[in-house]
């Protein structure tokens, strides 16, 4: 009796985890929009791995860590994508890597989220709100969000003219399309 009673103590004790999902990176997408000169930019990375735990039945110990590689940005402008990765805007020789942690996942209603999570650009965090759909089927799963932050927040665009909401705009939609496989 006594070895019973340890072992579903030790059982409550082991903390529950969520199901492991890896991303195809082949079939997802990350990148960002914004308004410059009055037209949208948009850009993509290529490179970016995201650690994601998820069980719609256990949102508590869900989460997600994204880190993207910065220099992977590409919008099929070389010139402008080199500018971007440069000292005024994302400064790639200093801040590598851009990381989106979670803080806490929400269940809004039917496939739609919302993540809670500190997103870290050139060094600074910021909270950041991800609303974000959700289709699981078996073990794949597939997710599209948006969030729009503000890029000043973040360091993005210093001096000159991009310190100004013209050319490009304060504005960034960041948008998020990915497959993934439980493992």
């Amino acid at each position: 009796m006594r070895h019973a009673l340890a072992l579903a103590a030790l059982l409550a004790a082991t903390p529950a985890s969520a199901a492991h999902w890896n991303v195809d990176a082949g079939k997802s997408k990350l990148g960002f929009t914004v308004s410059w000169s009055g037209q949208p930019y948009n850009a993509t990375f290529g490179s970016w791995k995201a650690n994601i735990d998820f069980d719609p039945n256990d949102l508590a110990h869900s989460k997600a860590d994204v880190t993207i590689d910065i220099a992977s940005e590409t919008s099929g402008d070389a010139e402008t994508d080199d500018g971007v990765k440069g000292a005024q805007g994302f400064q790639t020789a200093q801040f590598a890597t851009a990381r989106f942690q979670t803080t806490s996942i929400a269940h809004k209603s039917g496939n739609d989220y919302v993540a809670q999570g500190r997103l870290t650009i050139r060094g600074v965090a910021k909270p950041v709100t991800l609303p974000f759909t959700l289709v699981i089927a078996g073990n794949s799963a597939h997710m599209t969000g948006s969030t729009t932050v503000s890029r000043m927040d973040f360091g993005v665009g210093q001096g000159g003219d991009f310190s100004k909401p013209a050319p490009v705009a304060y504005q960034v939609t960041i948008k998020i399309d990915l497959t993934a496989t439980k493992s």
